[in-house]
């Protein structure tokens, strides 16, 4: 067998092997924004707004990475709705802030 063909079948192999670790690499981040963005819900549904922020920020880091790996609108929108809900929870605002994030939970449960 010539080089070529062999560094070629090792590449291929070593691509197979990595891309169910990317996949779970994704779902983890998702699983992690969903998290944080529940307990950001639970904690806006308290009148603690400036925690509602800090795990909103915790949110919005792990749907950017996850967005990053595969693009998706719901993941999108829900980024959108976080950054509204940090910006809300900064400023008090625990109830607008809470519904922001509930937009966003109910966007990053519709990822598929």
């Amino acid at each position: 067998m010539s080089r070529r063909l062999i560094v070629a079948m090792l590449g291929l192999g070593l691509a197979l092997i990595l891309m169910p670790q990317v996949s779970l690499a994704v779902e983890d981040h998702l699983s992690q924004a969903i998290e944080h963005t529940r307990q950001a819900i639970d904690h806006g549904k308290q009148g603690h707004a400036d925690v509602l922020a800090t795990h909103a920020e915790a949110a919005i880091t792990h749907a950017e990475a996850s967005e990053k790996a595969k693009a998706n609108p719901h993941k999108a929108e829900a980024i959108k709705h976080l950054k509204e809900a940090i910006d809300q929870g900064k400023q008090g605002n625990a109830d607008e802030a809470t519904a922001h994030a509930e937009i966003a939970l109910n966007h990053l449960q519709q990822v598929n």
